[in-house]
């Protein structure tokens, strides 16, 4: 959520910031129902010093013995004023309170202009695109021959965009899991954490998610629901909720493995075939808290590490930074990495690297101590993908296959699947 303050005093600012994203900041609108909130402000003030005012009168009159009738005939109606002025105000607040709610962040200065990810900037790119002396397929081919891929089995079990696994492709998987978490915990000084799956309304307003993209989520039933998460970052980043660190606790760095869960609404007809768009999947998440001035390097950091995963992986990628029209709703700057698929011919995203500023941690009341004041300051959030491991399946699978259709293991998860080298047919 964008300071009201700052909302208050650059309005012209800010709407040539958010325009850049598409969004039509009505600062007009918003200015007349910040005036009209001033002027209630103070008439709900005043009618509250005049009650108080008049009840101690009718108090010091009815100790003395003296006649209250004229003192109760005087403020009979002022009981009714003031519940009138502040439910006029409590409307204003609402409707300002949601104004400032569907306002997205920011954006730095660096994001690129430009409507689609058709106009995202390439930054760099790592490694080879594989060479095959025959036609390369898709991971769901691959799957299907090697008969270790079942869309059919997950189909009777829950519908559409489920997936099952068998035997070493289930265990490739897990495989990635523990090889990610492993270089992040030992080598990148990541703190593993486990977290809930489950969550409540509170901790996804503190990261955006709602009231938003709602229609995104799955969602419990009674009286006081749960959701589902649509990632990790919501209960690793919702730890700082309503918390103070100190500065020299900073940064910290979490990182967790946990399925998510999304509905993809608004996706329907899109990357339907195989694993690419699920509405369950896996992923191991990592998330930064800084000091403000820490961010931008904390970016180049995060997006390194995920990074690293997939060069060890030997997986050739590309990093793109997101222009104005493609970037989340909460973030200020994006780096998405994305691995280069055979089977489609295409680079697709694999990782999302966004740093937040303070846009989620003033929602959740997450501050840092500042040595320089003393005082408690909104610190800084950002997240991203190191890396999903359902996508890195997929690269694997389809950047390493042969000619006969079986899939070999890249030499840095060998040990993680008891020697073996080469998956091949199901017997």
């Amino acid at each position: 959520m964008i300071d009201p303050k700052q909302l208050r005093q650059s309005a012209a600012e800010i709407r040539e910031n958010l325009a850049r994203r598409g969004f039509d900041f009505d600062t007009d609108a918003y200015a007349a129902l910040e005036e009209q909130r001033k002027a209630l402000q103070v008439e709900t003030e005043s009618l509250r010093n005049e009650r108080n005012s008049s009840a101690k009168q009718i108090g010091k009159a009815k100790a003395q013995g003296e006649d209250v009738v004229p003192l109760l005939e005087a403020v009979k109606d002022l009981g009714d004023r003031l519940d009138a002025s502040e439910s006029r105000l409590e409307a204003v607040q609402a409707e300002l309170r949601k104004i400032e709610l569907d306002l997205p962040n920011l954006m730095h200065d660096d994001v690129p202009d430009g409507k689609s990810e058709e106009d995202n900037r390439e930054l760099r790119r790592w490694g080879e695109l594989p060479e095959f002396n025959f036609e390369p397929v898709d991971h769901v081919d691959l799957g299907n021959n090697l008969g270790l891929l079942d869309f059919d089995a997950a189909r009777r079990i829950s519908g559409s965009r489920f997936t099952v696994m068998h035997g070493p492709l289930a265990q490739l998987q897990r495989a990635l899991i523990q090889f990610m978490l492993d270089v992040h915990t030992n080598e990148h000084g990541y703190q593993e954490v486990y977290v809930p799956y489950l969550v409540q309304e509170q901790a996804l307003f503190g990261t955006s998610q709602l009231p938003k993209f709602e229609e995104d989520l799955f969602k419990t039933d009674g009286d006081t629901p749960f959701y589902l998460i649509p990632t990790a970052e919501v209960p690793l980043t919702n730890l700082a909720r309503e918390q103070i660190f100190e500065a020299d606790s900073l940064p910290r760095r979490y990182v967790a493995h946990t399925p998510c869960f999304r509905s993809e609404a608004g996706s329907y007809g899109k990357d339907t075939r195989g694993m690419i768009r699920q509405h369950q999947f896996e992923k191991v998440e990592l998330v930064h808290m800084v000091a403000p001035a820490d961010a931008d390097d904390a970016l180049e950091l995060l997006t390194g590490h995920a990074e690293q995963i997939l060069q060890r992986l030997g997986l050739a990628y590309r990093v793109v930074a997101l222009c104005a029209g493609d970037l989340g709703f909460g973030s200020n700057r994006t780096y998405d990495l994305e691995v280069w698929l055979p089977g489609q011919k295409n680079y697709r995203e694999i990782s999302s690297c966004s740093s937040y500023t303070d846009f989620q941690s003033r929602r959740m009341q997450a501050r840092w101590r500042n040595p320089e004041t003393g005082r408690p300051e909104l610190l800084y959030t950002l997240n991203g993908s190191g890396v999903a491991a359902g996508r890195a399946l997929v690269a694997v699978m389809e950047n390493y296959q042969d000619k006969d259709g079986n899939v070999r293991i890249p030499e840095v998860l060998v040990p993680y699947m008891n020697g073996t080298e080469v998956i091949g047919k199901a017997r």
